[in-house]
């Protein structure tokens, strides 16, 4: 049975993953900060799957060498997912570099030796972006990483991806790499708490912000996601590519009048009044969760995702289905 591991395992993306490498009949490690979070991942993962007999855990963290060697021994593939977030928007630019680009470096290390013969690393689609472009995006596309406008999560993962590449050319074996670039992730979550970007739709059932940003977001669905990234393991052009898996680009007030009409009563707070844009950078200056955002306000990006359909069958479902379903598993665990 073909072994895979999974970085990061209490994080959206990952969770999600997990699930489907278990259904496709894969025997899965996952990877955790803290061994007391063990029971919560397994608990979450089998309300999916049915039982999680084929699941095992490894503690280890991206800022530490300790426990990588061991978490990729005997492991055919890496699935690598783990990345800090930057919800709280550091002004320190530099504030999540070193765990992303670190963090990468030491699984793939880890990998290569253990002779893993393929890694697919989650990237972002902000990799493949030029700022102040108006061409669509795909993945020959690089962003600069030295561009001073850019928020410190997109600098990380540019970084992360750029150092990641820059270690294979120099490696020779049989490990291959691959990165999966995804637009803005929504879904179900499996758990409570904090994950991905569920949080802004999280913040927008409560009427948070009361108004909104003028924000285009490429949603795609965990679920969606997360197959993507088993189907890379075995699709035979994968490796050494990079596949942006985006869906269809909405604005933050379209966002929020598929909430507000779709969930009825329970929808009643979502806002739908609009922040000027040339109001949002004097308020990011008083408010740290605008920072990563205020360049971008008024911002159309559109993606080619087409290499993703072809290559690993990506079908992205509609946005608003996404959408609905991550709100009534958040609205579902408040009850």
């Amino acid at each position: 049975m073909t072994k895979v591991l999974v970085t990061g395992g209490t994080g959206f993306i990952a969770g999600w993953t997990i699930v489907s490498l278990l259904n496709e009949g894969y025997e899965v490690r996952t990877t955790i900060r803290d061994a007391r979070r063990e029971s919560g991942l397994r608990a979450a993962v089998a309300s999916q799957t049915g039982a999680t007999d084929r699941l095992s855990f490894a503690v280890a963290d991206l800022t530490s060498d300790d426990g990588w060697d061991r978490a990729g021994a005997a492991c055919k593939h890496v699935l690598h997912i783990a990345s800090p977030l930057g919800r709280d928007a550091p002004r320190d630019r530099d504030a999540l570099v070193e765990p992303a680009r670190g963090g990468a470096l030491r699984v793939l290390k880890a990998a290569v030796a253990a002779g893993v013969e393929r890694v697919v690393m989650t990237s972002a689609a902000a990799t493949a972006r030029k700022r102040g472009s108006s061409a669509v995006s795909n993945e020959t596309i690089w962003a600069d990483p030295e561009d001073p406008l850019l928020d410190p999560y997109r600098r990380s993962k540019i970084l992360a991806e750029r150092a990641a590449w820059d270690f294979m050319e120099k490696t020779h074996g049989r490990t291959t790499l691959t990165t999966i670039l995804p637009g803005a992730v929504f879904g179900p979550p499996l758990a409570k708490g904090t994950q991905g970007s569920v949080w802004i739709l999280g913040n927008l059932l409560d009427g948070k912000p009361p108004r909104l940003l003028n924000l285009g977001l490429s949603v795609v669905d965990v679920r969606d996601l997360a197959a993507a990234h088993v189907a890379a393991l075995t699709a035979p052009e994968a490796p050494g590519q990079r596949f942006l898996c985006t869906g269809h680009l909405l604005w933050m007030p379209e966002i929020a009048r598929i909430l507000h009409d779709g969930l009825g009563p329970a929808g009643s707070k979502v806002p739908t009044k609009v922040i000027p844009d040339y109001l949002v950078y004097p308020l990011s200056l008083f408010m740290p969760k605008l920072r990563m955002f205020r360049h971008d306000v008024g911002q159309r990006r559109d993606v080619d995702n087409s290499k993703a359909r072809q290559v690993l069958g990506f079908q992205p479902r509609p946005a608003a289905d996404t959408l609905l379903d991550c709100a009534h598993r958040l609205l579902e665990m408040r009850s």
